[in-house]
């Protein structure tokens, strides 16, 4: 009875958080991928595997045109091999390249003119971007918008904003110069100042005042997305029916809402890691795998909209951080692209296997740190 207990608790969870993290991963690599795919197609570059995964193939087939559709047994990540390619990160194989024939040599990424080829490696992460744009569009197409009037609920006691005077029924008309209309407004605003002081116009008693905030650090708990430092003002919203309302869009609104979706989630990504730089966020928000198939589980939980959200915030990072200018990575080769525009000719073949093994080192080592922060958190309560 005991063996089928375990047997039972293990299916459920590989229903509720394996599955939702093989559907999310397999959604944003393959969009990221087909981003690469297409352009090369236009850019005639022959394309030799189009692989979800890596590891041994589960199934696969050679389309007419020669290409390898590749699902492998280990469902994190996967790539586009193009002619010419010495491995799956597009590494090029400089004296095999060299040795074709002109016209062959045309079919390659490496033969292709120089910004052909940036097009090329810049379209995987600009799809995770337009399949964000997508997903919040399509999300705002079903449900419309929740939009709060920006009036304050609630103080909490001891917060930056009970020190700078907030009372409850002040109606927030601007953050640092710029007018909002929304509470939703007023949390993004305060996501990207964590650390930084923030002046705002209230209207209280038929006039307005001026109050200045610093958002704090703080543990705060996102429900399914789990506990997470972020910045932190006190304020709450309030629960009058009269300041909610549901916005409904045309198709042509709900993309634009989605771009603007899209664009703050970027914008909050740039100002976490300046945060880091300048000491005011810290590395604890950094995710791993096990903590993506945690979060993937609970939202999946909570309704496929929610996993689809999830997947749409998630596109954007991949997007980003494959533009890192990290060897291994697409900004790493459009890195590599830049130096050859500079100087006229590419860097050598030993200049660029270096920086391969340097990007190949920085991303293991990434992995490491986010998984053994991912084990601590959920081990011991590490936030």
């Amino acid at each position: 009875m005991a063996i089928l207990q375990d047997l039972q608790a293990a299916a459920g969870w590989v229903g509720w958080y394996i599955l939702p993290f093989v559907f999310l991963m397999t959604l944003i690599v393959f969009f990221h991928e087909l981003g690469h795919y297409l352009v090369a197609r236009w850019c005639g570059v022959k394309i030799d595997a189009f692989s979800l995964g890596f590891g041994p193939e589960i199934y696969a087939w050679t389309d007419k045109r020669g290409t390898r559709w590749r699902l492998a047994a280990i469902p994190v990540g996967g790539y586009v091999k193009f002619r010419g390619d010495a491995n799956a990160a597009s590494a090029p194989d400089l004296d095999g390249v060299a040795a074709m024939a002109p016209e062959e040599r045309r079919l390659t990424l490496a033969g292709q003119p120089l910004a052909n080829r940036a097009a090329i490696v810049a379209a995987g992460p600009l799809a995770n971007f337009v399949l964000a744009v997508a997903i919040f569009a399509a999300l705002f197409v079903v449900f419309g918008r929740a939009e709060q009037t920006p009036r304050v609920g609630a103080v909490d006691a001891g917060s930056p904003a009970a020190e700078a005077g907030f009372q409850v029924g002040d109606l927030v008309k601007a953050v640092n110069g710029e007018p909002i209309a929304t509470f939703q407004a007023l949390q993004q605003a305060t996501l990207l100042s964590t650390g930084l002081p923030m002046t705002f116009v209230v209207e209280r008693a038929g006039g307005e005042i001026r109050l200045t905030a610093t958002p704090e650090i703080a543990v705060v708990d996102q429900g399914p997305l789990g506990k997470r430092r972020m910045g932190r003002l006190g304020l709450s919203s309030t629960n009058d029916s009269a300041d909610v309302r549901i916005d409904r869009c045309a198709p042509p609104v709900c993309l634009a809402w989605g771009a603007q979706e899209t664009g703050f989630i970027v914008e909050a990504t740039v100002a976490y890691v300046g945060g880091l730089f300048a000491g005011r966020e810290t590395m604890d928000n950094l995710s791993g795998p096990i903590a993506v198939g945690q979060i993937a589980g609970e939202m999946a939980k909570v309704s496929l909209w929610q996993l689809l959200s999830l997947a749409g915030l998630f596109s954007v990072s991949v997007g980003l951080m494959n533009l890192l200018p990290v060897p291994l990575l697409d900004g790493g080769h459009l890195l590599y692209f830049a130096f050859e525009g500079l100087r006229g000719r590419p860097l050598s073949d030993r200049t660029q296997q270096i920086g391969f093994r340097i990007g190949v080192a920085f991303v293991a080592l990434l992995v490491i740190f986010t998984t053994s922060h991912d084990i601590l958190r959920l081990v011991g309560g590490v936030n």
